[in-house]
């Protein structure tokens, strides 16, 4: 028995002996690969160090303490970590190693000077937790440039080289100090809290969250203070994939032509901005889903290191034009299915202003709609209402290439109109909006104005819809007739249409419709024929070249009195002083003798002036006139012709002209 104990000992002595070497083994080979790993970054001239290493073999922890990395660029990029610890470490393979769970403790990464206008930029997290963590096996090289794109696709990089199942900072600030160069005085502080990200694979993150963000600028405006705070509250993103990011920030994909989706969806809100200058805002909510890139489209290093430095030279045109076009660019390789934002409410000295909702989407470098709903606000003389404002369809990518050809110089008349295609079309909706100081309201219904099948720069097709009323000014001697006839409201609805087809090259002015409340409605049909393409020209010389070959049309007008005439017999009594009656018999007098000049030499005409004298003297008639080309007339000489013989003019025109109520 005393054997048996004997060898029992002996065999745990031996057991604990080689456990304890085992042990003592494992500490010393984990700790010559950690130094192996800093010192791969000291052999780049950067500096690292580090304190105690310590590692369990049982549960596999690895402690490292005081970890400090420095880059030997001009403007150093430091990384300092209290401490480092992963527990359930393993090597998947001799490049990466794994950890059940992983703990930074108080993490600070700065950079210093990275730009004329920055002082310091300084990240800093009392806490950062892994869970799941896979990544490289080597401490990353600190990036040879200091400068921000160049720490922006480090940062990237390096995210897209972990897997993590979740990463959790519970408060994390950021600082970023202006240098005295910069002479605004500007200093920015961020506080971010709650950071949560999910399922962080092969440079992809499933979802994000951050509770929310405290920003704060402190800057000096004409030696006076001034302090702005932005407080945003519920961050959250879907479908994040970083590698794409990363690569808008890498030279080496200049040439990727693909489009990456970037992430799915971000909602954000509510937002809330206060300033010392007593301009207040608050936005309800933002969301923006389905952000694509195209990384050849937006090299950002490219575009940075054209921009000149704080203090230096005002660019040369050339320069401008090269930095525009690569502004063009960048917002050509941006796609957003959709952006919006709800519930803006601002507050000024100078009155409030609400906005129940503003969207957009993008796709290269091209707003397909900017829609802007339900703004209310105040002007000196009341308030202003506006239901919808949109811009149908505008390039901003276009319009920023097109910008930088008038650097120099100011454009030309034909320079300009280069821009129209840019727009295809406006459209506000229940606009309802002060009328001098009269404390009436001007009334938009709607007016929507869409133009396209450019020719060149000119558009071949037009539509315009307009509903609208507003009062009449008893000080305006132009609208006096009217106020004196007892109108002191004007009510517009109308709708106009041309376009051209270059096919029969005709032009149809169709449909032409006006409705003056209280007044008339009218509708009118134009057509033209053998229209050229040159008819489009922004050379007025090759224009009017062109016009002379156009060929009037068949012209269809048709009025319906619905008070205006007897409103003009009125104005025409008062102006000779007499009677309505006999006013109205004055006007038929005279183009009755008008008729009588024509004789017979055209009988057409004189049935045109019969059924006006007809429209004339009953009131509530409705008049048709259908004018009808006998044979081919030139536009522009039969203008001449109206201005010098308007007898000869009508002669070249088949006549109908008839009234009924």
């Amino acid at each position: 028995m005393k054997k048996i104990l004997l060898g029992l000992i002996a065999v745990a002595v031996l057991a604990a002996g080689g456990y304890f070497g085992f042990d003592f083994y494992a500490q010393r080979r984990v700790t010559r690969d950690v130094e192996a790993a800093f010192e791969q970054v000291r052999a780049t001239g950067a500096k690292a160090s580090h304190g105690k290493i310590t590692f369990d073999t049982k549960s596999r922890t690895l402690t490292i303490a005081d970890v400090a990395t420095e880059s030997g660029t001009q403007s150093p990029v430091s990384v300092k970590v209290a401490s480092l610890t992963m527990t359930g470490l393993g090597q998947p393979d001799a490049a990466r190693v794994s950890a059940d769970h992983v703990e930074f403790n108080d993490v600070e990464i700065g950079v210093t000077s990275p730009s004329p206008a920055i002082a310091s930029v300084t990240y800093k997290a009392p806490q950062i937790s892994v869970k799941g963590y896979s990544g490289p096996a080597a401490l990353p090289h600190l990036p040879a440039s200091s400068s921000l794109s160049e720490l922006y696709r480090f940062a990237f990089g390096q995210l897209a080289n972990i897997n993590a199942s979740s990463v959790a900072a519970p408060k994390l600030t950021a600082t970023i100090t202006s240098s005295a160069a910069a002479k605004s005085g500007d200093d920015l502080g961020g506080t971010y809290s709650g950071l949560a990200i999910e399922n962080i694979k092969d440079g992809k993150i499933a979802s994000s969250r951050i509770d929310r963000v405290l920003l704060t600028i402190n800057s000096q405006a004409a030696g006076t203070p001034i302090k702005m705070t932005g407080d945003i509250a519920n961050i959250v993103a879907t479908d994040v994939d970083v590698g794409a990011m990363a690569a808008i920030f890498d030279p080496a994909k200049a040439d990727d032509d693909r489009e990456y989706q970037v992430q799915g969806h971000v909602s954000a809100g509510p937002y809330v901005i206060t300033s010392t200058r007593g301009v207040n805002m608050r936005i309800d909510g933002m969301t923006i889903d389905d952000v694509r890139i195209n990384p050849s489209k937006m090299q950002l290093p490219a575009l940075l290191a054209m921009i000149p430095p704080q203090g230096s030279p005002p660019p040369s045109a050339a320069q401008a034009r090269e930095l525009l076009d690569k502004v063009a660019s960048l917002y050509s390789g941006v796609g957003i299915a959709n952006a919006e934002m709800r519930g803006l409410s601002v507050e000024t000295p100078q009155g409030p202003l609400k906005l129940a909702s503003m969207r957009f989407n993008f796709e290269h470098g091209k707003i397909g709609e900017l829609a802007v709903e339900g703004l209310d606000t105040r002007a000196p003389n009341g308030p202003i209402k506006v239901g919808r404002f949109a811009l149908k369809s505008l390039d901003v990518a276009s319009f920023m290439r097109l910008s930088a050809q008038f650097t120099a110089q100011k454009p030309s008349a034909e320079q300009a109109l280069a821009l129209f295609p840019l727009i295809e079309g406006v459209e506000v909706k229940g606009v309802a909006s002060p009328y001098k100081a009269t404390g009436k309201p001007v009334n938009i219904d709607v007016l929507s104005l869409d133009w396209g099948q450019f020719v060149g720069s000119i558009p071949s097709k037009l539509r315009l819809t307009a509903k609208l009323a507003a009062p009449l000014d008893a000080a305006d001697p132009r609208q006096q007739p009217l106020v004196a006839a007892g109108i002191d409201r004007m009510a517009v609805d109308a709708d106009l249409g041309a376009a051209w087809t270059e096919a029969s090259r005709a032009f149809a002015l169709e449909p032409v419709k006006l409705d003056m409340a209280g007044l008339l409605n009218a509708s009118a049909k134009l057509s033209l024929g053998n229209v050229p393409r040159e008819a489009f020209s922004t050379s007025a010389a090759e224009a009017m070249g062109a016009a002379a070959q156009i060929e009037t049309g068949t012209i269809e007008l048709t009025v319906h009195d619905l008070g205006v005439i007897d409103l003009a017999v009125a104005q025409f009594a008062r102006t000779r002083n007499v009677s309505r009656d006999e006013a109205r018999k004055v006007i038929l007098d005279a183009i009755k003798a008008q008729g009588d000049e024509i004789g017979g030499g055209n009988p057409d005409a004189t049935g045109l002036l019969i059924a006006i004298s007809q429209f004339i003297e009953t009131p509530g008639q409705t008049l048709v006139i259908k004018l009808t080309p006998r044979a081919k007339a030139p536009a522009l000489q039969l203008m001449q012709l109206l201005k010098t013989d308007p007898q000869s003019a009508l002669a070249q025109f088949r006549i109908e002209a008839s009234t009924g109520l």
